[in-house]
C-alpha cells in the first residue's frame, strides 16, 4: 500500500503534539535543558514513525492485530532505546514505561480523532 508523504506528516505532527509533552514531563527531570529533551523527543519520534508507515505497512495488514502490535512493539522498543542511550541516568525499565505510555496514549488519541474524523489520515 502507498502511503503519500502529506498523510505521514500529519500522523506524525499528531503522533509528536501527544507524545512529546507527556514524555517530556515524565523525563524532565532526567534532562535539566527542556529544549534539549524536546528536540531528543522528537528525534526518537524520528527514528520510529517512518518505519511504522513506510516499510511496516509493507510487511502486514494495515487494521490487523498483527499489524498494531508488531509497529506499536517497534515504536516503543526503539523509542525507549532511544531514551536510555540519550539520558545516562535513566533506568530502562523507566525508559520502557515512558515509552509505552507516551505511544499508547497517542494510539488512544489517533484512534478517537480518526473515529470522528474519518478523512483526518486518509
Amino acid at each position: 500500500m502507498y502511503f503519500p508523504v502529506d498523510l505521514w506528516f500529519r500522523a506524525f505532527l499528531l503522533t509528536v503534539a501527544v507524545e512529546v509533552p507527556l514524555a517530556a514531563f515524565l523525563l524532565r527531570r532526567f534532562e535539566p535543558s527542556r529544549a534539549r529533551l524536546v528536540i531528543l523527543l522528537l528525534f526518537a519520534n524520528l527514528a520510529s514513525h517512518p518505519a511504522v508507515w513506510f516499510i511496516f505497512t509493507q510487511l502486514f495488514l494495515i487494521g490487523t492485530w498483527e499489524y498494531l502490535l508488531v509497529v506499536e512493539g517497534w515504536a516503543v522498543a526503539i523509542e525507549a532505546l532511544f531514551y536510555w542511550t540519550a539520558f545516562p541516568a535513566l533506568p530502562a525499565r523507566r525508559a520502557i514505561a515512558v515509552s509505552l505510555a507516551a505511544n499508547a496514549a497517542s494510539v488512544l488519541v489517533g484512534q478517537v480523532l480518526t473515529a470522528a474524523w474519518p478523512d483526518l489520515l486518509s
